[in-house]
């Protein structure tokens, strides 16, 4: 009772899968297990032909492509135990949890399927608070169908699901992702002023987020939230960093431009010469 009175605001943390807690992609890692070539090929004209929502191709393959129609549960599973993890991962909500006054809930929305996420996140994530692409599978095993796919704007849809469950204002959501599947459910963390962080500098994502941070270690996550939500300096970001056995080695602060110049043609090179 007494730590429940210490709780004055509780947030809900979201974050992407591959490229975001981790430095791999599902899909390559699947198609390179099972010997498939040409997985970015496939997965490039299916955006192009917008079959599926941006992230969701691994999904259509599965379902539609003969090669890998041989996919199976275990081949999933066995993906999420291949997969390398950014640095402390664990730690991220238990630091946060540790902050008198506040509760964050760690919850993972992602277009992977689900049996990889739970498998590369096992006793470190709550199988419950894993939102990926669920698979139905027929009596040999086979995926059939598709119940769910949080891609594009269906990580919007489960968002939203949670922080109602969750009775939380629409302020109190934190989102992090690195790429294009992450673009709707930023835009809509940003319309009702929640915090939306970038792990990539991708210009696509990294323009919509209200921060980008750049990091190996997960906890590098942290920062922003320390700084945005907390209103806490630098000191007081490193000084709790110190008290759990880390230090911020580097912290560079860089405010990037994005220019594409092209040189005028001869026309119009005269032109301007005239006006002068």
């Amino acid at each position: 009772m007494a730590e429940e009175r210490r709780i004055q605001k509780q947030y809900l943390l979201a974050s992407d899968f591959d490229h975001t807690l981790s430095f791999n992609d599902s899909g390559v890692i699947l198609s390179e297990m099972l010997g498939i070539d040409g997985f970015q090929a496939k997965i490039a004209e299916i955006s192009r032909k917008n079959f599926i929502q941006q992230g969701g191709e691994l999904s259509y393959l599965l379902l539609h492509d003969p090669e890998y129609r041989q996919v199976r549960s275990h081949h999933l599973i066995a993906v999420g135990k291949k997969i390398r993890l950014k640095a402390n991962i664990r730690l991220v909500s238990q630091l946060l949890n540790s902050l008198d006054g506040y509760r964050f809930g760690f919850y993972v929305i992602s277009a992977a399927p689900e049996e990889v996420i739970q498998s590369a996140l096992e006793g470190i994530v709550p199988p419950e608070n894993i939102y990926g692409t669920r698979l139905n599978y027929n009596e040999a095993g086979e995926v059939c169908g598709i119940e769910r796919v949080c891609a594009g704007y269906g990580k919007v849809t489960v968002l939203d699901e949670l922080q109602s469950s969750m009775k939380l204002g629409r302020d109190q959501v934190v989102y992090m992702g690195d790429g294009s599947s992450d673009i709707h459910v930023m835009l809509h963390v940003n319309r009702y002023d929640g915090l939306t962080i970038a792990v990539s500098e991708a210009k696509h994502i990294s323009q919509i987020a209200k921060r980008t941070v750049l990091s190996d270690d997960s906890l590098s996550v942290l920062v922003p939230i320390l700084e945005e939500i907390l209103g806490w300096q630098s000191s007081r970001i490193r000084a709790l960093f110190e008290a759990h056995g880390f230090t911020v080695q580097e912290w560079d602060k860089v405010k990037t431009d994005w220019l594409t110049i092209e040189p005028m043609d001869a026309r119009e090179t005269a032109e301007l010469q005239v006006t002068q």
